[in-house]
């Protein structure tokens, strides 16, 4: 991953910290698709507070004119997508998560320390 992305990765994980998300993660993925570079993905205790850390990444966001491609699940704030291009963010409710096991389907990622970027 390239220092953009890093410093891409450093505010959202910031940005999720700063709304109690849970057991986040960054999942490098560069070597094993070519959709992106990685996902970040944390869990909340509640649909509000999936749509507050949305909300909270998607300003942090635009502060830093990145753009948004694509955004899924806000209405209904179980599991938000977030599309950033080479970064894409995952924020589950704790159920959701548990259920899909996403980090079980890309067993092979690096996973990225996250204590780097506090």
């Amino acid at each position: 991953m390239g220092k953009l992305s890093l410093n891409v990765i450093d505010q959202v994980v910031k940005s999720i910290d700063d709304k109690l998300g849970a057991d986040i993660r960054v999942l490098d993925l560069t070597n094993l698709n070519a959709i992106c570079d990685c996902f970040i993905i944390t869990s909340a205790s509640s649909t509000r507070q999936v749509k507050s850390i949305s909300d909270e990444i998607e300003d942090k966001m635009k502060e830093l004119n990145i753009r948004i491609h694509h955004r899924e699940g806000y209405s209904l704030g179980r599991w938000v997508l977030l599309d950033y291009g080479d970064i894409i963010v995952h924020i589950f409710l704790e159920e959701e998560r548990q259920f899909y096991g996403l980090e079980n389907n890309w067993k092979d990622a690096l996973i990225v320390d996250t204590a780097q970027f506090f």
